[in-house]
């Protein structure tokens, strides 16, 4: 494959709602969407992840505008591309800046799909025609509020449950949902909100007989995790700690959970999310795909990766409409009875909605292969 052009579209989307963690709030999202085009106008569309501080990685919306408009991109033009698996020895040489690279990796992928006629979970190895997923909830205002929620989702059919804890916010979200839910499929995401020293914090959480406790320490922190892990019965997942395969391969080493959470843009790409599948499925991990409060673009690879047979757990990837009044993609991801439908259509199998692209774009801008 030879590529005509990249184009960057910055745009941002309002939430339907302020979506809360132990970090803030999040009340609109910016995403870079990339549009590729190779020699014979087949067109491949990828998403940068990062948000515009850099509370989740290091990156941010500005500095992977930078890394692909003057690293990534001239690379991918000067260079004839025979498999989108030939971009990890091409990027070897830029460090980190995983999100960016997932990016534009995303993008040839779509394109390599669509050059071969086939859907893009095929190409990765993916076996299902529908996977299941579930409904994150960010902090509420109030329990009663938290309850409401909840209660939404499950009548839509949503799978389990995912809810942001903080330290000593933990009885007073957990023990209300227990109450009224008790045997619901629930985990806790703690985005590495504790330390050790919150050990007999954590120790309680085994109490609500939790899916997982997801990321309670910092992304750093193996050891730490393996030595918490000896402490609570509740299963520890990792997210934020996993951004390579070599990250996944010492977790797994030294015991440090019981579960990876896998995210494209976090680990670098389609390429690198399949690898650490395979090494999960091999120590038989469970994995899930987590969400990035993700477009319709970074909803339609999640779901790709998602059909592929270790994505046991529920995911985050759920329908566009809990996410956003408009959709960047048709038709937009729906979900029945906690079930999203893999597409059996070349590449992503989505549409791109020019319009509605169009009217959330702040700027755009395109390099061409001189």
């Amino acid at each position: 494959m030879n590529f005509h052009s990249v184009t960057l579209h910055h745009i941002n989307m309002t939430l339907k709602s302020p979506f809360t963690t132990s970090q803030g709030s999040t009340t609109a999202r910016e995403f870079i969407i990339v549009e590729l085009i190779d020699e014979h106008g087949v067109t491949g569309w990828g998403e940068c992840s990062a948000f515009s501080a850099p509370w989740y990685t290091e990156e941010t919306i500005t500095t992977a505008w930078h890394i692909l408009t003057d690293f990534l991109i001239p690379l991918v033009l000067k260079r004839t591309i025979n498999h989108p698996n030939d971009l990890q020895s091409l990027f070897q040489l830029i460090k980190r800046n995983k999100m960016a690279k997932a990016a534009i990796e995303e993008a040839v992928w779509d394109v390599y799909a669509k050059r071969h006629q086939s859907p893009l979970s095929q190409l990765l190895g993916g076996t299902k025609d529908k996977i299941e997923v579930g409904a994150a909830i960010g902090i509420q205002q109030s329990e009663a509020q938290l309850i409401r929620t909840i209660e939404q989702y499950l009548d839509e059919g949503y799978k389990r449950i995912k809810v942001k804890i903080s330290p000593g916010m933990e009885e007073s979200i957990l023990s209300p949902i227990r109450d009224n839910f008790p045997t619901l499929p629930l985990m806790a995401d703690a985005n590495s909100a504790y330390s050790l020293r919150d050990l007999e914090l954590l120790k309680k959480l085994d109490r609500y007989e939790l899916m997982m406790i997801e990321q309670p320490l910092a992304s750093n922190d193996f050891v730490e995790h393996a030595a918490l892990q000896k402490k609570i019965n509740t299963p520890i997942c990792l997210d934020e700690s996993i951004s390579s395969y070599h990250d996944a391969h010492q977790a797994l080493m030294l015991q440090s959970c019981q579960t990876i959470n896998v995210k494209v843009a976090r680990v670098g790409g389609l390429t690198k999310a399949k690898k650490i599948h395979d090494l999960a499925h091999a120590n038989e991990i469970p994995i899930w795909c987590g969400g990035m409060l993700d477009s319709g673009i970074g909803r339609a690879h999640n779901i790709a990766i998602s059909s592929l047979p270790n994505f046991t757990l529920p995911g985050d990837t759920s329908a566009s409409s809990r996410y956003w009044e408009r959709d960047i993609i048709f038709p937009e991801v729906t979900m029945d009875n906690g079930y999203i439908n893999v597409p059996n259509t070349p590449g992503i199998g989505f549409e791109i909605n020019r319009k509605e692209l169009a009217a959330v774009t702040l700027t755009t801008k395109t390099i061409k292969n001189k």
